[in-house]
């Protein structure tokens, strides 16, 4: 009760600063109309917008998921700048620029600048049948993707699939299935461990999609896995000898509706993995241990409710212990409460298959857990957004790897 006490008067502190400024979001707009050029005929246009977060956490420790401080209370400013321009009809390009304390907030403590997405598209006719599309981007598996900065997200962090760490590493491949087990009960590895899918996963590459009628498609091939670390995803960081393949294939049956299915497949270890045990012990490469995964998504709009939902299911093929399954799935609503406030609820869950260990007999590996987040949020208008948000985990067994709570308040500037 003393984190609650301490940590809810901080954060809310914080969005009632925010809120009590609320006014002068209204300088924004001369800003916003100042950042858009275009010439005489319309040929080209281009449009410079942005988004600078000041974000307040007070967390258990381990600090849990993608964040890396390791102080209970810290701060977590962020500024990201988006282009937006188009060139004649056909081709579009886009670069999304962050200044900030790491990709994860606390990965870099003395903070960088980073461009994290630059790409080109190219639409040959004016229906969006199909898009062609080369750079660096998020990928096309599920649709969390789609909403997950902070404007667009109702919560400050994201589903439990998208940054929860599990033991699987990509940068050392063990042996034998004793030292990989023995992880669960260590401290979480951030800087050598994996989630399923690490955020947005803006890896290199290039993708085709469009919209045909009630179907939407798209596939992509990228330099690195769904799980791959940021360091992982710049063009000249990893090989493009193991290359990992994603799509997607959606349906709107009305309006209200959107259901889709995903799958991707690829090499998840690290090229410097090659040189320790489990792979020089075997004789393999990179491509003898993909990560191989499936999901479905569905999303509903209803007057003032939105639901979403993801599950995935995905296999890491190992050295040490085989095939290393997890199941993970969040179900997510938000609800409108007037013209400015809203609220979110999402619950998240996790779940690890059996595989043999050093005694010739079966256990998980590694800890179910499950998670759930509620979030308060206030939009005065398209330039301010406040949000407040408390989680709570939960692990079923074993040493707990993380902080069980964490409450966490955003103030976000459109401009």
């Amino acid at each position: 009760m003393t984190l609650l006490r301490k940590s809810a008067g901080y954060c809310l502190s914080l969005a009632l600063a925010g809120a009590a400024h609320l006014s002068a979001a209204d300088l924004l707009q001369p800003v916003d109309e100042a950042l858009h050029f275009e010439t005489r005929n319309g040929a080209m246009r281009a449009d410079v917008s942005g988004l600078l977060d000041i974000e307040g956490y007070y967390v258990e420790q381990p600090s849990p998921a993608l964040l890396f401080e390791d102080d209970d209370f810290f701060f977590n400013p962020r500024l990201s700048l988006f282009l937006d321009a188009n060139l004649g009809k056909h081709f579009y390009m886009f670069v999304q620029a962050r200044a900030d304390r790491g990709f994860d907030p606390g990965a870099e403590p003395d903070g960088e600048i980073r461009a994290d997405e630059y790409f080109v598209r190219y639409t040959p006719w004016p229906a969006p049948i199909i898009n062609i599309q080369a750079g660096k981007f998020a990928t096309v598996f599920g649709r969390w993707v789609d909403r997950h900065d902070s404007w667009n997200n109702p919560f400050i962090n994201a589903p439990l699939s998208y940054e929860h760490m599990t033991i699987m590493g990509d940068q050392a491949a063990l042996a034998a299935p004793g030292p990989f087990l023995a992880r669960k009960a260590a401290p979480t590895n951030k800087r050598g461990w994996l989630p399923i899918i690490w955020g947005p996963s803006y890896a290199t590459g290039a993708s085709i999609f469009g919209a045909i009628e009630r179907f939407d498609y798209a596939v992509e091939v990228k330099n690195a896995g769904l799980s791959s670390r940021p360091s992982a995803w710049d063009p000249l960081e990893n090989s493009w000898e193991h290359p990992t393949f994603t799509g997607r294939l959606g349906y709107r049956p009305s309006a209200a509706w959107n259901v889709g299915a995903s799958a991707s497949v690829g090499a998840f270890y690290l090229p410097v993995a090659e040189a320790t045990p489990g792979f020089t012990a075997n004789a393999r490469t990179l491509d003898d241990y993909r990560q191989i995964t499936i999901g479905s998504d569905v999303s509903y709009a209803w007057h003032h409710w939105q639901i979403w939902g993801e599950a995935m299911a995905s296999r890491f093929e190992t050295p040490a212990v085989g095939d290393a399954d997890s199941l993970a799935y969040f179900l997510e609503a938000k609800r409108k409460l007037g013209a400015h406030w809203f609220v979110a609820g999402r619950w998240n869950q996790q779940l690890f298959d059996d595989v043999r260990n050093s005694a010739g007999s079966s256990e998980e590996w590694d800890d179910d857990l499950w998670r759930i987040d509620a979030a308060l949020g206030y939009r005065h208008n398209r330039h301010l957004q406040a949000k407040l948000q408390y989680s709570f985990t939960r692990e079923h067994s074993g040493a707990p790897q993380q902080g069980d709570q964490l409450i966490a308040a955003q103030l976000t500037v459109k401009f």
